[in-house]
């Protein structure tokens, strides 16, 4: 799945859409479900939408898409190559979707401030078009009648919230715009977290080896930007740039300036992994660090950090809610200072 990403898919499940508690825990208002609209009915918009069927506290009532049109829309969300046919039951209706017997309005705007969110009852938009990522473009659709807007992409101004991470930050009273950061800054944060908070970082390198993208070409085209990403993802592992790294520093500023990194694009079209290579501060064994993540996944970051010491491999993790688990046989140590760890944002 991996559009933007985030990827992450289950935005509607993981982004603290609501502000009525200070918790981890998933919000849950027990007056009502809280109404969610979709702007952008790409690979994100599709996931967030099945995610969100999965749960009792949230539904979405409204999708927009410029570029397509109720029936498409029923196809692509019934049929998928990474995680199969959807089980439920999904027809299209002259003015959106019937799934599970649960009408959705559809909509075909370009402009977001037109969309009627208003009148559909919409609080939250999930802008996932991967257009509209700054506060003044993403406000739009508070414009046009909803309360608040989480961005599924990084964002240059938008103030960035990764779960488990630095959500208790959030407020209420003035962020109204919001952005999920990126799939590979939701895997690498959560570990980097932990890691620092036992055992310090001094500084830090960071690959990620990115399943495909939608951005991608499938044979040779051009791309005058990024030459190597103009080449057939199907058959090249192509080298990438990537500013999830650096966004920890946005969303744990203690790490500022401590880590960057690099991606490899490969011919997968789910599940990526994150090699975090660093040095301590403080002197460890590779077991220590290894009970550090998995105390925290069973305690403080359950839901959004997980721990293996199984034999997997990528695709064991396609569907997995969790933002990241940790390797555990997948990392090395070299000194007592100097430890790779492995990661998968599923």
């Amino acid at each position: 799945m991996s559009a933007a990403m985030m990827k992450r898919s289950v935005l509607a499940s993981r982004t603290r859409v609501a502000a009525t508690t200070r918790s981890r825990a998933t919000v849950v208002r027990a007056e009502a479900k809280i109404k969610i609209g979709i702007n952008g009915f790409g690979r994100i918009g599709r996931l967030v939408l099945r995610s969100t069927l999965e749960r009792e506290d949230v539904e979405v009532v409204a999708i927009n898409d410029p570029f397509t049109d109720s029936e498409y829309m029923a196809y692509m969300l019934k049929y998928d190559s990474t995680h199969g046919p959807y089980a439920g039951t999904i027809e299209s209706a002259k003015d959106g979707l019937v799934v599970n017997g649960v009408h959705i309005k559809s909509f075909a705007l370009s402009d977001p401030s037109q969309i009627p969110w208003g009148e559909t009852g919409v609080e939250y938009v999930v802008e996932s078009t991967g257009v509209f990522t700054d506060i003044a473009k993403a406000s739009a659709h508070i414009k046009a009648g909803a309360k608040r807007v989480v961005i599924s992409a990084p964002s240059n101004d938008a103030p960035m919230f990764v779960m488990g991470v630095n959500e208790d930050e959030y407020n209420p009273a003035k962020d109204f715009v919001v952005s999920n950061a990126s799939c590979t800054t939701n895997c690498l944060a959560p570990l980097a977290k932990v890691v620092h908070a036992k055992f310090g970082i001094k500084d830090g390198l960071m690959t990620t080896v990115h399943a495909t993208t939608a951005t991608q070409k499938t044979v040779d085209g051009p791309s005058k930007k990024d030459w190597r990403g103009g080449r057939a993802a199907s058959s090249n592992i192509i080298p990438s740039s990537t500013g999830a790294a650096k966004a920890v520093g946005k969303v744990l500023p203690a790490l500022k300036g401590k880590l960057t990194g690099m991606a490899f694009r490969v011919p997968t079209t789910d599940v990526s992994v994150v090699d975090l290579t660093v040095n301590l501060e403080k002197a460890t064994t590779y077991e220590e660090i290894m009970a550090a993540l998995k105390s925290a996944s069973e305690n403080e970051m359950k839901g959004v950090l997980g721990y293996t010491d199984e034999d997997v491999v990528s695709s064991d993790f396609i569907t997995d809610g969790r933002s990241s688990i940790v390797d555990a046989k997948a990392g090395i140590m070299l000194t007592p200072t100097f430890v790779k760890e492995a990661a998968v944002p599923a």
